[in-house]
């Protein structure tokens, strides 16, 4: 599979936008600035086909973008205080619409900032694709911003944090946009699920 060949498709701001399914889907979940955008981007080895942001909150929207014959799905970021009740309220309405509406899910790769434990919304997203059996793994983004000791520390707390989260179906994957660690994993788990 050429991941060099994925362009952006459409993108859906409520769940009635949504359209059919008819393709596998690969999500990419987590809080508003852990790196989702950068991930997808080193993942197609395009600089700015997911637009990256300074500025939290900025993904308010499901991204598709088509890659052969599959989808990468960037979810809105979660989790941003700043954002209205309203605003958080539509979030909440579209997550659940497009998790509830029979797509053809194949994997979701939930990331979580390395540097910190799992937040509050990190975890309520594990367990919601606990509690909808969706098959996820999880991706420990900015890995490069540790030196060895804190990596090595933080590889361990995070395998007690999320203890209950984690068994020989999840993948722990290490990432860093900026030296491409993880990215062959992640290829080669979406390279196996696709079907």
């Amino acid at each position: 599979m050429n991941f060099n060949n994925t362009y952006f498709e459409k993108a859906f701001g409520t769940f009635e936008q949504l359209t059919e399914s008819d393709l596998p889907e690969f999500c990419f979940s987590g809080r508003s600035n852990v790196g989702k955008s950068s991930l997808i981007n080193k993942l197609t080895g395009r600089k700015s086909l997911a637009r990256v942001s300074g500025k939290p909150g900025k993904t308010v929207t499901v991204n598709f973008y088509r890659a052969d014959n599959i989808r990468i799905v960037d979810l809105p970021g979660f989790g941003y205080a700043k954002v209205p009740f309203a605003e958080r309220t539509r979030w909440s309405d579209l997550m659940e619409g497009y998790f509830k509406s029979g797509r053809n899910i194949k994997c979701v790769f939930s990331l979580i900032d390395m540097r910190h434990p799992a937040t509050d919304f990190d975890i309520s997203m594990l367990d919601f694709m606990q509690a909808m059996d969706i098959k996820y793994h999880i991706v420990l983004t900015k890995s490069d911003k540790l030196n060895k000791t804190e990596y090595a520390q933080r590889l361990a707390l995070i395998e007690t944090e999320l203890e209950g989260y984690l068994d020989n179906s999840v993948e722990i994957i290490p990432f860093s946009a900026q030296t491409g660690q993880g990215c062959d994993k992640i290829k080669e788990i979406i390279e196996q699920l696709r079907g």
